[in-house]
Parts: C-alpha cells; sequence; structure tokens
C-alpha cells in the first residue's frame, strides 16, 4: 500500500494533474539524497494484462492496483485493490495465463463505522494451513475525499479466513497480528506482505513507516508467528534502513542457485519533491533472516516499462515455466497520480541474474 496520502496529494490527485517524465533515472541521485539502485536485473515488458474501469458494479471504475498473485491447481487467482465508487476494496480476477483475465468483482465489503477497515479493506496477501485459508489484508479507517477515496494512515493490517481462496472470507476482527507500538519504524503503517513457511514458523515480509518531522519513512520488516490466528512477534529492527524508501514485498526462491529474492516498489521523489512509486526493486540473498541494504537492484522503471513512464508500483511475482513473471500496477504515459493504473505483466529469465 502506497504510503503517499497527503491532503496536497489528494488535491493533485483531485485535480488529475500529469506530469513530465520523472527526471531521475535508477542510475542518477535523488534530489533529497535517498539511496538509488545502480545494478540492474534485466526484465522484459509485455505490456497491460488487465485494464480498470470495468470491474463488476464498477468495483474499478477508478483505477486498479496492487496485484498478488497466487496459483491453485492450474488457475491463477489475482487479487488487486479495485478503488470503485465506495472505495478501496480487494477484488479478485481469474487467468489459466497470466494474460488474460476474468473480474469476479470484490471479495471484501468496508467494515462497519468505528472498524479499522472503515473506509479500505485492500491489499491482500493469503496462505494456506490444513483447509483453511488465511487472509491478511489492508484496513484504513481514513481517505482522501470522494470519489477516489485513497486511503489515509494509519495503515493496519487485519485478519480473515475462508474454506477456499475465492471465499466467502470471514473477518475475524478479534485477532490484531501487528499491534500499535510508539516510538518504533512502524507508527503510521504495518501493512501485510508475503508469507513465508519456515519448518514451523510463518515469516511475514510487511511493509512499515513511521514520520518524522512531516516526512514518511519507509521499510520492511520481518515478522513471525507459529499461529496465524495469534500476533505476529515483531523485532526491533527493521530488514533494511528506513532511507531506503520501500514498500510492499513479494518474495521468490530460486532453486538454482539457491538464493532468495524480495521485490519491492520504491519510492522515489521528483524535482518538486512530490514523492510517488518510481520503481520495482529487487533485493537478494542465501539468508531469508539476513538482507543487505547494498544487495539490490532495478528491476522495472520508465527506462523499460513499455507503456508506464511515470508511477510504476507494487509488484508481485510467480514462476510460470522456466521465466519469473512479474506483475504490476503503473499509470499509462507520464502521470504519477495514484488513480486510473492498469495491470502489467513483465518476465525474467531463470535462473535470475543480476546485471553488474
Amino acid at each position: 500500500m502506497s504510503n503517499l496520502i497527503t491532503v496536497f496529494v489528494g488535491c493533485l490527485v483531485a485535480s488529475q494533474l500529469l506530469f513530465s517524465t520523472p527526471m531521475f533515472s535508477q542510475t542518477r541521485a535523488y534530489i533529497d539524497g535517498r539511496p538509488a539502485a545502480h545494478l540492474r536485473l534485466p526484465c522484459t515488458d509485455e505490456g497491460i494484462v488487465m485494464r480498470y474501469g470495468d470491474g463488476i458494479d464498477s468495483s474499478d471504475v477508478y483505477g486498479a492496483r496492487e496485484a498478488v498473485v497466487n496459483k491453485v491447481g492450474d488457475t491463477y487467482y489475482l487479487f488487486y485493490d479495485g478503488a470503485g465508487k465506495n472505495g478501496w476494496i480487494a477484488c479478485l480476477a481469474e487467468s489459466k495465463d497470466l494474460r488474460r483475465w476474468t473480474k469476479k468483482g470484490p471479495i471484501l465489503t468496508l467494515g462497519e463505522p468505528g472498524r479499522g477497515d472503515a473506509k479500505s479493506a485492500s491489499s491482500p496477501w493469503v496462505i494456506k494451513a490444513g483447509n483453511r485459508w488465511h487472509m491478511f489484508y489492508v484496513g484504513a479507517a481514513n481517505t482522501t475525499p470522494s470519489p477516489y477515496r485513497i486511503p489515509a494512515f494509519p495503515y493496519l493490517t487485519m485478519k480473515a479466513t475462508a474454506p477456499s481462496i475465492t471465499g466467502p472470507w470471514k473477518k475475524q476482527y478479534d485477532v490484531v497480528p501487528f499491534p500499535a507500538r510508539e516510538n518504533s519504524y512502524y507508527t503510521v503503517t504495518s501493512s501485510p506482505g508475503f508469507i513465508v513457511k519456515q519448518g514451523n514458523e510463518y515469516l511475514q515480509f510487511f511493509s512499515a513507516a513511521t514520520q518524522d518531522s512531516g516526512v514518511t519513512r519507509r521499510t520492511l520488516g520481518l515478522a513471525r508467528t507459529k499461529d496465524l490466528n495469534a500476533s505476529w512477534n515483531i523485532p526491533d529492527k527493521p530488514l533494511f534502513p528506513l532511507t531506503e524508501q520501500i514498500e510492499n514485498s513479494s518474495v521468490f526462491y530460486d532453486k538454482q542457485t539457491k538464493t532468495w529474492y524480495l521485490f519491492t516498489n520504491h519510492i522515489g521523489i521528483e524535482k518538486h519533491k512530490w514523492e510517488y512509486t518510481d520503481a520495482i526493486w529487487v533485493y537478494w540473498s542465501k539468508d531469508i533472516n539476513r538482507w543487505n541494504k547494498d544487495d539490490k537492484a532495478a528491476v522495472l522503471d520508465s527506462t523499460n516499462c513499455t507503456w508506464g513512464k511515470g508511477a510504476i508500483g507494487m509488484p508481485t511475482v510467480i514462476q510460470y515455466g522456466n521465466r519469473l513473471a512479474l506483475l504490476y500496477d503503473a499509470t499509462e504515459g507520464a502521470s504519477i497520480d495514484h488513480m486510473r493504473r492498469h495491470i502489467g505483466l513483465a518476465w525474467m529469465d531463470l535462473p535470475l541474474k543480476i546485471k553488474k
């Protein structure tokens, strides 16, 4: 979930301003000194595979973004945030080939007033345990004004469960996956991410953010639990420094090289100091518990995306034959807007090889 929501940005969205192509590529310095990714992981973009606007009951009339892909049997299930008439709500689409998607409509509903998901219930990550599916999704009780209703801080992780990946999903308000903690690196964001099972323990790469003197700083944390219906243990320190300015996660283990790859979207900054999701990065490690901030590379940005030259958002990856598929959201052209995003598809050859 993008942590770029301020009243000012909301006004920009409402006016639907389009900005010029970003001036700062991944091989140049950012104007505020935030780190850049100077290496690259070769990635070939195929283009848009699912457009916003025709979702059931106007469920994505203003945009489709935050893709999360899963596979059960021979079917791919894509959860995505539909920016609909009532707010941003998790929706489902199905495909056999990652290219042609059939939209199924919303899978969650907004919570009652006073609930943490009263204004948005979106960006779900799921895992199956036994005969039940467990979902961790983003809840927000604040948004910018209608019609766009962009979720605003704080971003919370909330829980639901179902007998099938298609639902029906039952919310579990009594479960608080990531309890709030003052003076931490996740004071305004503790939103869900990719989940890996290691032995009898689950690891979740969650998005974390805090604010200091009006500046939002973003990173990823690694939470642990042995019980999916209990609170997770969150370490005192994040996986990467807050200066990395990254959010969201999708993890892939390359069996050929015995290497873990962590895909995430980076928050860049434009010449007028407007922040936006400018690229998809990848970090790599031989040890899933230890990561080096310097072992990173750019994967997809305005230089190799065929249709998005501005905002490029959250990644999700899955192996497809001898290639790794990357699904992501972006705006057509040079816009850095939150709205009117489509879902695109790109490819990487296996085994993954960083270009030095």
